[in-house]
């Protein structure tokens, strides 16, 4: 299946024309799947998906997680999450409410599995605000110096959806999406602070403003310290592609090669509302025959950190 596939300035990401409600078999799976993998954001407009239309997009890219946040989930299709800063009698209709600055993070780095990749749908679009911020924290690890990159694939992050929900509530006077959510009582996992994509080879750099606690082995002081750099330098200006929402945008990101985040947007002026998708990371290494590709990764790493 050929794709009409337009790179976008900065040095990932790429805007891809084609109608997903049409878009159907293996041939596009692939398609789709190696543009995604190569390009690790790509921004699909002018979609007109129903809530099937979306999981079926979803599926092209693997199989879609259901275990979500019931609160939130869109009747009658698991897999599909509402995200919004709506609220009718006074309870949000799905998760952010967007009057703050989301923190950094991968999708459900509090989960055992990692998340592959996400979907997300804009059906409201606000006037203002509400943007998509996007961190390309492949590119971020390549270009660490050789030792702080040997240094860090030695280490791991306890990842906490407990921690989230602290840090959520002490930065938004006591509230938290996820303090009260169905998913509040995962137990601590450990994963790889540059964990290598399994279908690219590339390691990138598994960060999170607020639901990393500590690094295993690191006095605390140390690993914090360590943490925050890192986060610095993936989201520093020359990381960063961000996403300014136009109604029908359909965005799709791997989750194991970016981190993302969402800008405020006043809830009381400009409504926001978009539907996910979350494709659930394979248990097995794809080999050469399932189309895995080598990330594109810059000729030469600047180390500027």
């Amino acid at each position: 299946m050929d794709l009409a596939i337009a790179p976008l300035p900065g040095g990932f990401g790429a805007r891809v024309e084609t109608d997903l409600a049409r878009t159907t078999g293996s041939a596009a799976a692939r398609a789709l799947t190696d543009a995604l993998h190569r390009h690790r954001v790509l921004v699909l407009p002018g979609q007109h998906l129903s809530h099937a239309d979306l999981l079926a997009a979803a599926s092209l890219f693997g199989a879609v997680d259901t275990a979500t946040d019931r609160r939130y989930t869109v009747p009658g299709f698991p897999g599909l999450t509402v995200v919004s800063n709506i609220h009718e009698n006074g309870t949000p209709i799905g998760i952010y409410d967007g009057d703050q600055e989301e923190e950094w993070h991968a999708d459900n780095s509090f989960k055992p599995q990692l998340t592959a990749a996400t979907l997300l749908y804009s059906v409201i679009t606000p006037g203002k605000g509400g943007e998509t911020r996007f961190a390309d924290a492949t590119r971020a690890y390549a270009d660490l110096p050789t030792s702080l990159r040997a240094r860090i694939d030695g280490l791991s992050a306890v990842h906490s959806i407990q921690h989230l929900a602290t840090q959520q509530a002490n930065a938004a006077d006591g509230r938290s999406s996820t303090q009260a959510g169905t998913l509040a009582q995962l137990p601590e996992v450990t994963h790889p602070l540059a964990p290598v994509h399994p279908a690219t080879g590339a390691r990138a750099l598994l960060l999170g403003s607020m639901v990393i606690p500590r690094l295993e082995g690191l006095p605390e002081t140390e690993g914090r310290t360590l943490l925050a750099d890192l986060l610095t330098h993936t989201t520093s200006p020359g990381y960063l592609y961000t996403h300014r929402w136009e109604q029908d945008d359909l965005v799709v990101w791997d989750n194991l090669a970016v981190l993302h985040t969402a800008s405020p947007c006043d809830s009381s002026r400009h409504p926001r509302l978009l539907v996910r998708a979350a494709v659930r990371q394979p248990t097995r290494r794809p080999g050469p025959s399932d189309g895995g590709i080598p990330a594109e990764l810059p000729a030469s790493r600047s180390n500027r950190h």
